[in-house]
């Protein structure tokens, strides 16, 4: 195999990796001016979407749900709890357990952030066949990287 052959692999077109980088990095930056609006963070956001479905979680679960990790995760809660739009309690049955639980100030910023995901589907011209297309397999590509991992 010539020097060419075998670098190949590193050229950064040749890599699935940097167009889901880039595409996720310029999908963030368009969601900005929106969270702005509602004085949100993309990662606040994200957990407040859960939080909007699911109205109590433990933190475990709630990291599941957003592929955060501890550590990203709490500064995330510590500030939406600073906001009001949460509350963050140790479990009654089970001390190690963190819940968390929207409340009244989180749920009403519910209605000022439910016009977000229309403003952002204006923002990708893609076909509702493209979108269901794109996005099963990006969730294929999350488990099959994480069951790598496991």
């Amino acid at each position: 195999m010539d020097n060419k052959e075998n670098y190949s692999n590193l050229k950064l077109e040749n890599q699935l990796c940097f167009p889901l980088y880039a595409c996720s990095k310029e999908i963030i930056r368009k969601y900005k001016p929106y969270l702005d609006e509602v004085d949100l963070t993309y990662t606040q956001y994200i957990a407040m979407m859960v939080m909007w479905e699911k109205k109590k979680v433990n933190v475990k679960t709630l990291g599941e749900s957003l592929y955060l990790d501890s550590g990203t995760l709490t500064p995330v809660l510590k500030k939406l709890e600073a906001k009001g739009y949460i509350s963050r309690e140790r479990s009654s049955e089970d001390e190690r357990n963190l819940v968390v639980t929207i409340t009244e100030e989180g749920e009403a910023l519910k209605e000022k952030a439910a016009c977000i995901p229309s403003k952002m589907g204006k923002c990708v011209h893609l076909t509702p066949e493209e979108s269901a297309t794109l996005y099963k397999l990006l969730y294929k590509v999350i488990s099959c990287v994480r069951d790598e991992e496991e």
